[in-house]
């Protein structure tokens, strides 16, 4: 049957992988790097994963394809999610059931978990991030120089934690960032902004690229500007 359903530009496409954490549907899958449509019918051709694209690779196209099929969604949907639970107990078995622990295998473990990684939203590069995605509704956003993670012990724990996070470096993107950035606002239900920046003056440029592209959404947001010096400490 001829209807409407995507088509990915593989030339345009940078692998972010954002269409396929948007695809509800498991149409889209990551394969060698690029997003590639897997199955016509798993495909409902309503189009959820084209927002999310940061360099515009995804088109509707009306062509010869395969009836979405709504009942092998589900199959294919309720397969992966048993593979998932299969690996969460696979690996809860083997934290319970292995012996022989030291105290200090203890503390390291405990360590781990509580240093286990506080990023919830991909893409995180500012140029790369979509202008609208699920995680952005009502969210914190976090909006940090790239060097604040290396610098700051804590970037995690302190600053990460219940944020979504976009990072970047105007120096080196050599981009103003507040266009998008103000599109990124505009568009979505934005709670409160924070800007975490080294003290170095280039830094200088996402602060005022945020500050921009706050007043330019026309929205009043709670918003605040934590420095960080080149020794890791808050100023």
């Amino acid at each position: 049957m001829i209807r409407k359903i995507i088509q990915i530009d593989s030339e345009k496409c940078n692998g972010c992988g954002a269409c396929a954490a948007a695809c509800h549907e498991g149409a889209i899958g990551m394969v060698g790097g690029k997003a590639k449509l897997l199955r016509d019918d798993y495909c409902d051709g309503l189009g959820d994963c084209l927002p999310t694209c940061p360099t515009n690779a995804i088109t509707f196209v009306e062509r010869e394809a395969a009836a979405y099929d709504e009942e092998a969604v589900k199959a294919n949907m309720m397969t992966k999610k048993l593979a998932i639970e299969l690996q969460n107990l696979q690996a809860s078995c083997q934290g319970d059931c292995a012996g022989g622990g030291t105290d200090t295998d203890s503390a390291s473990a405990g360590n781990s978990k509580s240093a286990a990684s506080k990023l919830t939203n991909w893409p995180v590069q500012i140029k790369l991030a979509p202008l609208s995605a699920p995680y952005f509704d009502k969210a914190n956003l976090l909006i940090a120089a790239d060097c604040t993670a290396y610098a700051y012990a804590k970037f995690h724990e302190q600053f990460m934690t219940g944020r979504v996070t976009l990072i970047g470096c105007p120096k080196l993107d050599g981009v103003d960032y507040s266009e998008k950035l103000s599109e990124v606002l505009r568009r979505n239900n934005i709670s409160s902004v924070s800007v975490l920046r080294m003290e170095v003056p280039c830094c200088g440029g996402l602060e005022t690229a945020v500050s921009r592209a706050i007043s330019a959404s026309g929205k009043f947001l709670p918003y605040q500007v934590v420095t960080i010096s080149a020794e890791g400490d808050i100023l």
